[in-house]
């Protein structure tokens, strides 16, 4: 059985891998930290195609919660074949604005969330010698961005963990890759307005348009897959944004 923790799930990206997964077979775990209606409203759908799935509130950057979820998933699905390490947060700050207390919590998501997931799926994929991690990072985890410098070092950060373990676990057979996407139409984006995402699409985007959830999604399930030979790579997802 193929079984995918996906976090941050129920919305966005998260969703739409949740989606994309279940269609190509894998059990489902779907995390959300407050949005229980959508969750909920995820796993119904999925449910009526067929899908198994499960829906489990846990803050990624809370260690006892994450290893509560991790079992229950082992309980209730299986053991975790594939780690999806969507969850994030972001605020756009200068600088001297950041207060020590969002500096703190915005590494404690992004960045602890994923050690704190892959430290409760690992010891099962080490066991097994096959696993596959894929952690979401962003065009930001490559590039410098003007007022999100903490974002932008969390996503530095996640390139960095992805590579290190991806050496360090090769030769156990399992996989650690990354995604990054750029300016992606979901609900964290639209804090940017209108008039300047329009303006990203039609000025700074060769391909004149914004992401969708999905696009990013099957990048995911490529990583995890179809890519067998690959590990430590960053998959960028960004219609030509950076190049």
């Amino acid at each position: 059985m193929k079984v995918a923790l996906i976090t941050g799930s129920s919305r966005g990206i998260g969703a739409a891998a949740a989606r994309e997964l279940c269609a190509a077979g894998y059990a489902v775990c779907i995390n959300y930290i407050e949005r229980e209606d959508r969750a909920e409203a995820l796993a119904a759908e999925l449910r009526a195609a067929g899908g198994q799935v499960v829906t489990q509130q846990a803050d990624v950057a809370d260690a006892a919660a994450v290893d509560a979820m991790v079992r229950r998933v082992e309980r209730e699905l299986g053991y975790v074949t594939l780690l999806v390490n969507n969850a994030g947060i972001a605020e756009q700050h200068q600088f001297q604005d950041i207060t020590p207390e969002w500096w703190q919590r915005i590494f404690a998501v992004n960045l602890g969330g994923c050690f704190n997931c892959i430290r409760a799926v690992l010891p099962h994929m080490l066991h097994e010698h096959a696993g596959c991690i894929v952690n979401v990072s962003s065009i930001w985890g490559s590039h410098g961005a003007s007022c999100e410098t903490a974002y932008s070092a969390t996503k530095h950060a996640i390139i960095g963990l992805t590579r290190s373990l991806a050496a360090e676990l090769a030769p156990s057979g399992i996989r650690v890759n990354c995604v990054a996407p750029g300016v992606i139409d979901t609900d964290m984006v639209q804090v940017l307005g209108r008039e300047t995402l329009d303006s990203l699409a039609r000025d700074v985007i060769p391909m004149g348009r914004l992401g969708a959830p999905e696009e990013i999604a099957r990048a995911i399930r490529f990583l995890a897959d179809e890519a067998s030979y690959t590990t430590g790579q960053v998959l960028g997802c960004d219609g030509g944004f950076i190049i």
